[in-house]
């Protein structure tokens, strides 16, 4: 009898322990924030009307599940296919920031011009304007990354007084402890023959 005791005890201590290392049940997971552009599936070609090659307006951008507290947006369209100056950076093409947070897209053939009538801010190598994929056709089609930041604060940086490129540097360096989201949409892009 005291044998079948102290194997009840060791029974309820085992399962005891169990119970204590079984973790509580997870939270669902919030989905992550989504980018894409109507004008063409992510990954394929961007048509040439959102090109240097075509009309060169923007292209239309939508997205969903905007983490919570996000207060603005950052764009920022690159071709790190391009070493700029012989340096790391690559060519800025267009970098819209301070977009509101309630926004849920860019419409398409965004105007010219710094400030923008949703009080967003707007840059690119050619100025204050979206600037096109202009790949040439002699070598590779170009990658064109478009992420988008979902932001907890709003984004300090002038639009104009520097050239494109520090801007666009002052506006990474800014929004460093701020990134609540992100999402990613590609397009290539190479002259026609």
């Amino acid at each position: 009898m005291f044998r079948r005791t102290i194997l009840t005890v060791s029974a309820l201590a085992v399962a005891s322990v169990a119970f204590a290392q079984t973790p509580a049940p997870a939270a669902p997971a919030t989905p992550a924030m989504v980018l894409t552009i109507p004008g063409w599936p992510d990954g394929d070609p961007i048509p040439v009307k959102f090109t240097q090659a075509g009309e060169q307006i923007s292209p239309e951008l939508k997205w969903t599940n905007v983490p919570k507290g996000t207060v603005t947006f950052l764009l920022h369209m690159h071709d790190p296919d391009v070493a700029r100056n012989k340096t790391t950076d690559d060519q800025a093409h267009w970098v819209v920031w301070n977009i509101p947070g309630t926004a849920t897209g860019l419409p398409e053939n965004l105007p010219k011009g710094a400030d923008l009538p949703d009080g967003s801010h707007q840059i690119s190598a050619s100025g204050p304007v979206y600037r096109g994929p202009g790949a040439p056709a002699s070598g590779p089609p170009h990658h064109y990354v478009f992420e988008l930041y979902a932001l907890d604060a709003p984004v300090n940086v002038a639009a104009t007084g520097l050239s494109p490129a520090e801007t666009r540097a002052n506006i990474m360096k800014a929004v460093q402890g701020h990134i609540l989201g992100k999402a990613v949409y590609v397009g290539l892009f190479r002259r026609p023959q």
